[in-house]
Order: structure tokens, then C-alpha cells, then sequence
């Protein structure tokens, strides 16, 4: 049947595509109103964004995501009747129209699902009477329970991607943290026995394939149901 296809090597999880977990663990909302003091801001290496070390007035200590403008010995707030400022959590009913927001539940008490990358943010556009309705990054509408939650302010390290790799071991390391192979070859430069478009005897080969071809020759662009100008 010739070689396994790329989806099926990741399936089978071989090193070449398993993520490094050794992150600082789940960021989710407490179901409690309560306050808490950041005692550090740490780096980790399984998300794009920063974390916030803070320790509630329980004693409980957690990680957040670390919005910008937030430092150490900061005081957040969680809870409907919290001030609106960046770090504090609130239920979407409770946020003015056109702050920005991050970390959103998608359903009452189920975290935070929704707008976690960092330098992302999304906006609460109006309150209606059987929700709120919000603005994605993604520039999508979403409509949501007024009992969701989320945290106020853009998520830290916005700047992430404006700084050069510089070297190839830091590209593949951060490539490695999110589980994708690196560095990728080219298929033309490869053998013809390993990808269709490889070997130096098919120069300018088209990258449409037909439908009625086999699984594992399935690469490029599906071809067109109908090519050419058509005439009636």
C-alpha cells in the first residue's frame, strides 16, 4: 500500500509529534467570589502565553493567564460585583460594552474556553435579554449566557511573534512544544519514492489530483469537477 500517510504517523504518536507537557497546568476560573494577590509571573512552555502565580485570600494558590499590564503584587478580583479592571473576573452581565476580554466561558462554570493565545482579546458588543453577545479575534458574532465568565483585559505577550527565532534550534524547539515536526521538506526536493511530487524526472508535475485516485496519493489540491472553459 506504500508508505503510511502523514496522519497516520501522528496518530500513532511517535516522538517526532508528541508535544512536551511539562507546563504549569490548567488556567480556569474558580467557581468562587473571592480575592487574590499575584506572586509571580512564570513562563510556560506548553501555551504562547505568560502565567500568573496567585494565591486567593483562602490560601489556595493557582495560575492565570497573565493579562498585559499586570504585575507582581497585584490584587484581582473574582466575583459579579468586582471592579472592572484588568486581571478581575466577572460574569459576562456584569461587563460594559466594548471591554476587552479573554479566557470566556462558553458554558456557567465549565473555566474558560475561548480567546486564550496570547496578545488576543475579544470585546463584549451588547447586552441582550437572553445573553451577551461578544466579538472574537476571529471577527465572529458569538452569543453567550450572561452567567459566563470572563476576565478582563487583552492576554500578555502580544509582541510574541515580532521577535526572530534568530537560530533553528529555537525555532525547533518551539515548534517541539506544540507538537508539530520540524523542520519540514520540501516535496519536490524529495526522492520520487517518497512523495509524488519527488524525484527530478517530473520538473513542473501539477499539484491537482484526481478524485478517483488512492488515499496515499492524495496530496496537493483535489482537482476541479469540471477544468477549462466550458462552452454552452
Amino acid at each position: 500500500m506504500g508508505s503510511p500517510l502523514k496522519q497516520q504517523r501522528r496518530g500513532k504518536g511517535s516522538p517526532n509529534y508528541q508535544s512536551e507537557r511539562d507546563g504549569q497546568g490548567e488556567v480556569e476560573h474558580r467557581n468562587a467570589e473571592l480575592r487574590a494577590r499575584v506572586q509571580d509571573i512564570q513562563h510556560d512552555p506548553s501555551r504562547s502565553a505568560p502565567v500568573a502565580l496567585v494565591e486567593y485570600e483562602d490560601g489556595v494558590q493557582r495560575h492565570i493567564l497573565a493579562p498585559e499590564n499586570l504585575a507582581v503584587g497585584d490584587e484581582i478580583e473574582l466575583g459579579a460585583q468586582a471592579e472592572i479592571k484588568e486581571g478581575n473576573t466577572l460574569p459576562l452581565g456584569e461587563i460594559p460594552e466594548g471591554v476587552p476580554i479573554h479566557n470566556i466561558e462558553t458554558q456557567p462554570n465549565d473555566g474558560g474556553k475561548l480567546v486564550r493565545s496570547s496578545g488576543t482579546y475579544a470585546f463584549v458588543v451588547t447586552q441582550e435579554e437572553d445573553g451577551t453577545r461578544i466579538r472574537l479575534p476571529s471577527k465572529e458574532f458569538k452569543k453567550l449566557s450572561t452567567k459566563c465568565r470572563a476576565t478582563v483585559g487583552k492576554v500578555a505577550a502580544g509582541g510574541r511573534k515580532d521577535k526572530p527565532f534568530v537560530k533553528a534550534g529555537n525555532k525547533s524547539k518551539a515548534m517541539k512544544a506544540k507538537g508539530l515536526k520540524y523542520p519540514k521538506v520540501s516535496a519536490v526536493a524529495m526522492n520520487a519514492v517518497d512523495h509524488p511530487f519527488g524525484g527530478s524526472a517530473k520538473p513542473g508535475m501539477p499539484k491537482t489530483t484526481s478524485k478517483d485516485a488512492s488515499p496515499g496519493s492524495k496530496v496537493g489540491n483535489i482537482g476541479a469537477s469540471q477544468g477549462g472553459n466550458s462552452e454552452e
